[in-house]
């Protein structure tokens, strides 16, 4: 084999690396896009570059990949059920109420299939590997919640609060409720 031979199989070869490497790096950044939806957009937003927030997305699946998550067993899926209609049946009385009980049987379930509970930032980075389509409302009835919390927010406010938890709640029993477009 002759130097130039050589040389344009060593060409040809680091060409054919160069195009595989890009591929991967393509399809990489396609597989976070798809697993996390619209959260693959806010994490682009929120941080410096968008290599940071892929590595960002790329922890978070680490994280979510350790944790050991649980299947409800039917009596407990019921009962969240049972738990859920009577919080929409209270919402007419006291809708502050209905939204703080919302609060509280969403962050129990999250804890009881196995997310961390610590922090509602934790909860959302760890939510958002298998629940991002959801998390955008889990997002809204949060901040109506704090709204709430601090006596700023209105019944219509409220009643949206509560129609955003019950995405994430169905989402994380594994059912879909019927509920509006963001």
């Amino acid at each position: 084999m002759s130097s130039t031979q050589i040389i344009v199989t060593v060409i040809v070869v680091l060409a054919v690396l160069a195009v595989a490497g890009i591929a991967w790096y393509w399809a990489r950044r396609r597989a976070l896009r798809e697993r996390f939806g619209p959260e693959y957009d806010r994490a682009v937003e929120e941080q410096e570059s968008r290599g940071a927030a892929e590595r960002e997305l790329r922890e978070r699946e680490r994280r979510h990949a350790g944790l050991e998550l649980k299947e409800l067993s039917p009596e407990s899926r019921q009962q969240y059920n049972t738990d859920w209609e009577e919080i929409q049946a209270r919402f007419v009385e006291a809708p502050d109420e209905a939204v703080r009980a919302a609060d509280e049987l969403v962050s129990r379930l999250i804890a009881e299939r196995g997310y961390p509970n610590d922090s509602y930032e934790e909860q959302v980075a760890t939510l958002s590997v298998e629940h991002a389509r959801t998390l955008g409302h889990y997002r809204d009835a949060h901040e109506i919640y704090l709204e709430s919390e601090r006596g700023e927010a209105s019944t219509e406010r409220l009643r949206q609060a509560l129609v955003h938890y019950r995405a994430l709640f169905a989402d994380l029993l594994g059912t879909t409720p019927e509920v509006p477009s963001r």
